[in-house]
């Protein structure tokens, strides 16, 4: 069962949200049209298929702009919905919901996106032992919730930040003089819970690396199937294998049956497409 994030951690996005949607004066438009006593009931709807996450954002769009609005959830995070799904309820003060309304949409919106196309990778690669795994590839201010709407998809994370994982790339390994030296100096350095990866270009590469004692995981980055499934035969099961680099839904079947054990994407949180949801008025109360 997925775990949402806690609200300590999502209530500085939604209020830095509504306060740059506020602006200097408020909402002008509802504050001229709606009455201050007008009562409303709302629900927050899809307008196309896809996997829903980001929804205690929404409810925190709406209840920080006034806490007297009765929320209802009506779908589950990471549950599949359907065009036309109803995935919350919202009543009360209409100026209240009518104000609060854009950030909230616009951050399930978004969420959605992520978890949809996350599901659509995952279920590309099923019969497979790969994992989809997303990147530090994400919006500023945006990470936590970003690889949580992975998670809602059905995939994992690789490091949250530069601090929680040793990745040697090519610049390191030039700096450092060779693969042998940059993985001594990163085991010396690093503490008993740092994992160690190190990325490679080409079977020449690996087969330094297999000399080098220490290594968790290996970053295979931009090689073709072909190549791929050449460098698990190499590994023997002796590290964790990770393929990257231009992955799509078109190519990662291919690439998950070569046998690596992850495929990294950083497009699923830096360029998804959002998924549709809208605001639809039911009734004054």
């Amino acid at each position: 069962m997925l775990a949402s994030l806690p609200d300590i951690m999502l209530e500085p996005l939604v209020r830095a949200g509504l306060l740059e949607d506020l602006g200097r004066g408020a909402d002008v438009t509802t504050n001229a049209l709606i009455g201050p006593d007008d009562k409303v009931r709302v629900v927050v709807r899809s307008r196309v298929a896809g996997v829903l996450a980001g929804l205690d954002l929404v409810r925190l769009s709406f209840h920080l702009i006034d806490p007297s609005l009765r929320f209802e959830r009506c779908a589950a995070e990471g549950a599949s919905i359907a065009p036309q799904d109803v995935v919350a309820v919202v009543e009360g003060s209409a100026r209240s919901v009518l104000t609060g309304e854009r950030v909230g949409l616009n951050f399930v919106s978004h969420l959605s996106g992520i978890a949809t196309a996350t599901a659509e990778i995952v279920r590309s690669v099923q019969g497979t032992k790969a994992q989809i795994c997303c990147t530090r590839k994400t919006l500023p201010g945006f990470r936590a919730i970003q690889k949580y709407a992975v998670r809602a998809g059905g995939g994992i994370s690789h490091r949250m930040g530069l601090d929680d994982a040793i990745l040697i790339k090519d610049n390191h390994i030039a700096l450092a003089g060779s693969i042998q030296n940059a993985v001594e100096r990163a085991r010396a350095y690093a503490g008993h819970m740092t994992k160690i990866e190190v990325e490679v270009d080409t079977p020449e590469q690996l087969q330094e690396l297999l000399s080098v004692n220490g290594v968790d995981a290996v970053l295979l980055d931009n090689m073709p199937p072909q190549t791929l499934r050449q460098c698990v035969a190499m590994v023997q099961g002796k590290m964790l294998t990770e393929a990257s680099g231009g992955i799509t839904p078109q190519t990662a079947p291919a690439i998950a049956q070569t046998g690596v054990d992850l495929l990294s994407l950083g497009w699923l949180t830096h360029s998804v497409k959002a998924l549709d949801f809208g605001l639809d008025f039911e009734k004054a109360l």
